[in-house]
C-alpha cells in the first residue's frame, strides 16, 4: 500500500447543510471568573435573557458553584451572538453542540 491509497478520501458531493456538526441544538455557557461580582452577573443575565431575578440568580449560582451554566440553547448562529454578547459584558462565555 503506498501513502497515496492510505490518504483520506474527500467527499466532493458533501451537503454541509445536512452535517450534523451544523444543525441541531446548541448551548450558550456563561464560565466562572475572577472578576465579576455575582450582582453584576445576576443583572447581566436580567438585562441581557431577560431571566426572571430567580431565574438570573439561580444561574449565577451553578456558575459560581459549579463553574460553569447553560443559559441558552437554539441554533448555532443564535448561540454564538449570546456568546459574543457575554464577552461585550465582560463575562467569559462559550458555545457547545447540546448533548443528544
Amino acid at each position: 500500500m503506498t501513502a497515496v491509497d492510505s490518504a483520506p478520501r474527500i467527499d466532493r458531493d458533501l451537503d454541509l447543510d445536512d452535517a450534523p456538526a451544523i444543525t441541531g441544538s446548541w448551548q450558550t455557557v456563561v464560565w466562572n471568573d475572577p472578576v465579576n461580582l455575582m450582582t453584576y452577573v445576576v443583572r447581566v443575565f436580567r438585562e441581557y435573557f431577560g431571566f426572571s431575578p430567580e431565574k438570573a440568580r439561580e444561574r449565577m449560582l451553578a456558575v459560581h458553584n459549579e463553574g460553569h451554566a447553560v443559559v441558552a440553547e437554539g441554533p448555532r448562529e443564535q448561540m454564538e451572538l449570546h456568546a459574543q454578547a457575554m464577552h461585550d459584558y465582560g463575562l467569559w462565555a462559550t458555545v457547545r453542540r447540546a448533548d443528544g
